[in-house]
């Protein structure tokens, strides 16, 4: 096998047929694979009166272009088509297994449209295609669902699906991959009501097949060198994974409080992973080609909230249900995040819709008769502990949190919009607008919303070089500048590269630059790429979502961020008194972008990159 297959499955769920469709080595040269090349197909096929959960609404999951291969990290897979979440573009990403398995069993992507008839499963092995039936899974959580079916398809395969809260079309609900002790999510955006509403419960997958390589030898030795690189850049990663910087973002005023209105948080080092790895680690984890090794397995065995052998908390899971929701209990917050592991939610917009239930309860807008009796207050673990079950299942004022902040203010009203932490729908993730002003124009501009590795520029605000990008030293952390600007465009279409690619974003974390991209892809694929073409293929793929978006309505005036960042500065802390100026920021952005000034994509910026 190439080193990527170069074929594509389409699979109709309603009368249960598949075929196999070809990949032109052209189109993998222009959009690369994962979400570039879906993109592609999204934007060529799509139908924008299509509502994302209609029967002939697409999922489009794709792997990239070295997923698969032993290339650092080389594993990803993308989770993409229109999310019920935000009505908008959305690819969300996995790591784990399957995606190199996916590649294993011949395939560089799936395009699922239709419903079946029953809830159903899909078994992929061997060059077959099997529908199976799953309403005996159907109502199970996903740990359950997880350790069943690989008992009963392949203990050495890998699965992918949906707990609870992707049947009851929670539009925060992800898809979730993994056995119960190990679950990784395709979590944003709420591809997980994606296939609840296709009666799709899993995705099985096994192969035996592997990348041939056009010079095996020299892409060993590149993979060799750059992995003791990676490695010696991430030994905190590799010890303490991304819980390892709660204190970090707490001294900067980076981590979001008590649902983004308070500064200093003396109570992160409660929740920071320098305090209960030495605890609870059971043992450190690897998806498939990593060097890093970020993932951990913990177990509460004992006391207020046992948490069972699991996956680890990540930073944006101890800040949205810690800082957020002003819980400094870990025990508490690890298991809202098994949880939310078990019925299948994204825990970023989950922690972000219950913050936001939160302030609506103590501004008295809504009340315990909605709550079910749930005191719903900042700092009451119990509380948020319930509330997680209740969107799952939508049971009372869950069932209206279920929607998002977005919709649950407009249901609740009585100017709760104000607090409603999103952009285009989808809740932010927790590194704050205000402490890097550099993400306030990457938030209001990402394709799919309130995402915050379209850019990750906070990590150039942390001390990572990538002098090859144009950035040896950090820049300013609080600047409302043409070089700010010029920082999120960079880093913009440097990441854009990446869930194309299949290959993780810690990458860039681990001071991976585009020179080192370009060797690890130019020694595995034979190519002759160069940083001006990283970066082309990165605003070429950003362009094309961004004329997703511009179809299904986006415009200029949805290229805005909640008004609590840009007119409330944090009151204390390493980021106090700032305020990102997006008047100043955004006409500069969309200069260096090519946008006019409705915010769609220029003629003649599109012909520069070859997009007819």
């Amino acid at each position: 096998m190439p080193v990527y297959a170069g074929k594509l499955l389409r699979i109709n769920l309603t009368n249960k047929t598949w075929r196999k469709e070809p990949i032109a080595d052209e189109a993998v040269r222009k959009w690369l694979l994962g979400s570039g090349l879906a993109a592609k197909i999204y934007y060529d096929e799509m139908d924008p009166a299509l509502d994302p959960l209609d029967p002939a609404s697409p999922l489009i999951v794709m792997n990239g272009v070295l997923s698969g291969t032993f290339a650092p990290t080389g594993c990803r897979s993308s989770w993409c088509g229109r999310s019920p979440l935000t009505g908008i573009w959305n690819e969300a990403n996995l790591a784990h297994y399957w995606g190199a398995e996916l590649r294993a069993a011949g395939y560089d992507g799936l395009i699922i449209t239709g419903r079946a008839e029953s809830p159903t499963y899909l078994w992929l092995h061997d060059g077959a295609v099997e529908f199976r039936d799953a309403s005996h899974l159907w109502g199970r959580d996903w740990f359950e669902t997880g350790d069943a079916l690989l008992a009963e398809t392949d203990p050495k395969g890998h699965v992918a699906g949906i707990g609870a809260a992707g049947e009851n079309l929670v539009k925060i609900a992800g898809i979730m991959c993994g056995p119960s002790n190990y679950v990784r999510a395709a979590a944003r955006g709420g591809m997980g009501a994606l296939l609840g509403s296709k009666n799709l419960k899993a995705i099985a997958v096994r192969g035996k097949a592997r990348p041939e390589y056009p010079d095996p030898k020299r892409f060993r030795d590149e993979v060799k060198a750059q992995n003791e690189f990676i490695k010696e850049h991430s030994l905190p990663m590799t010890n303490l994974g991304t819980a390892g910087g709660v204190m970090g973002t707490e001294k900067f005023g980076d981590i979001p409080v008590r649902n983004w209105t308070l500064g200093n948080w003396p109570e992160a080092s409660n929740i920071a992973g320098q305090t209960f790895y030495p605890k609870y680690l059971v043992k450190h984890t690897h998806c498939y080609a990593c060097p890093i090794g970020c993932g951990k397995e913990i177990e509460v065995k004992e006391g207020e909230y046992v948490v069972p052998r699991g996956e680890g908390v990540e930073y944006e899971t101890l800040a949205g249900f810690g800082g957020l929701c002003h819980i400094g209990n870990f025990e508490a917050v690890a298991l809202a995040n098994s949880l939310c592991n078990r019925y299948g939610l994204d825990t970023i917009s989950t922690a972000g819709v219950i913050a936001f239930g939160m302030e609506a309860f103590e501004r008295g807008l809504i009340h315990a008769v909605d709550t079910g009796g749930v005191e719903l207050r900042f700092g009451d673990a119990d509380a948020m502990l319930a509330m997680i079950g209740k969107i799952a299942r939508r049971e009372d004022i869950g069932a209206t949190l279920a929607e998002g902040v977005r919709a649950a203010a407009g249901r609740i009203g009585q100017g709760s919009e104000a607090f409603a932490i999103h952009v285009k729908g989808l809740e932010i993730a927790y590194h704050d607008p205000r402490a890097f002003t550099s993400m306030a124009v990457n938030y209001a501009t990402a394709a799919r919303g309130g995402c915050h590795l379209e850019a990750a520029t906070y990590w150039n605000g942390y001390g990572v070089p990538h002098p090859d990008l144009g950035y040896p030293a950090p820049m300013p952390l609080h600047a409302s500048d043409a070089a700010t600007v010029k920082l999120c465009y960079d880093y913009q279409n440097y990441a854009g590269v990446y869930n194309p690619l299949g290959l993780c974003k810690f990458l860039i974390k681990g001071h991976v630059g585009p020179e080192r991209l370009c060797a690890i892809v130019n020694s595995a694929l034979g190519w002759a790429w160069t940083t001006q073409d990283v970066l082309d293929a990165g605003d070429r793929i950003f362009q094309l979502k961004r004329l997703i978006n511009v179809r299904l309505g986006v415009t200029a005036a949805d290229d805005r961020l909640p008004a609590r960042f840009t007119t409330e500065p944090r009151p204390t802390g390493g980021a106090a008194g700032v305020l990102p100026d997006m008047a100043v920021m955004l006409p500069i952005y969309y200069e260096l972008r090519g946008w006019d000034a409705n915010g769609a994509p220029t003629a003649e910026r599109l012909a520069r990159l070859g997009i007819d």
